[in-house]
């Protein structure tokens, strides 16, 4: 992991892991189903037992997103979100609830903002760095320098059929967490979560890791339980959005409970 510069999210993660199983990482995105109630549903669930906040910026090619999440960023996007938004939502939600929030974005729209201006605004926002799905760290360099000199986290991802170097370039590369994709293929909850996270996680420690979250198909508080079994976070999205599209914030607050009790060590 860089050691650059400190980590608002490690510092969390790694505290949740002292005091209990481990972190419960949450996923919306902005503008979903409108701005305001995406900042209500973020703030409901640093209220209801999420330790870190990613928040999606909805994109038009979500090549990495299930059904659930695609469905969601298209109904914010046709509703009017522009980038700018994702800044907005970040500001309010630090504001009201004091949560480390990464933003979660393709890297397209980061390079036509401008990676250093959209670092500053991010920082300006309250924000704790990005989460970057298809930008791998050797050709990162400028996002690189620019969280740096910020002092923002970056997250890359690491996935089952990486090779050994890809691998440590991501755990090199990555401060807050390395974001292991428990299963090959696109988002989405599924019953069970695969068996390969935890041997790719086990990869990431052998790599130097000490920070490593698994996403990708946790949808119940037992498959959190499950993957603090071995790592130091569990990241869950589809059944959150899913949540929020079908019974509003006080239904994805209540979601987020229940699978906050997946953290608790007994």
């Amino acid at each position: 992991m860089s050691a650059v510069v400190g980590s608002r999210v490690a510092d969390v993660i790694a505290r949740r892991n002292a005091e209990d199983a481990g972190a419960l990482v949450g996923y919306l995105p902005a503008g979903f189903p409108d701005l305001r109630t995406s900042v209500d549903a973020a703030v409901a669930l640093a209220e209801n037992g999420v330790d870190v906040i990613e928040l999606g910026l909805p994109y038009s090619d979500p090549v990495m997103d299930g059904a659930v999440i695609q469905a969601a960023t298209q109904q914010a996007l046709g509703a009017g979100f522009r980038l700018r938004d994702g800044f907005t939502a970040v500001r309010e939600i630090t504001a009201r609830v004091d949560i480390p929030v990464l933003v979660m974005t393709y890297w397209n729209p980061v390079l036509q903002y401008g990676v250093d201006r959209f670092a500053d605004d991010l920082v300006e926002a309250g924000g704790a760095g990005l989460i970057t799905p298809d930008l791998i760290p050797d050709e990162g360099a400028d996002w690189l320098a620019a969280s740096d000199r910020a002092g923002l986290d970056r997250v890359f991802l690491a996935a089952p059929s990486s090779t050994d170097t890809r691998l440590k370039q991501a755990v090199d590369a990555s401060r807050g967490f390395v974001y292991a994709v428990s299963t090959m293929g696109i988002t989405g909850a599924r019953t069970d979560v695969d068996a390969a996270a935890r041997t790719l996680v086990g990869r990431l420690r052998e790599a130097g890791a000490t920070s490593a979250c698994v996403g990708l198909g946790i949808s119940s508080a037992a498959q959190v339980a499950e993957v603090l079994e071995y790592a130091d976070g569990a990241i869950v999205g589809s059944a959150l959005v899913k949540a929020l599209g079908d019974g509003g914030v006080a239904e994805a607050g209540r979601v987020a409970a229940a699978l906050a009790g997946g953290t608790s060590r007994s």
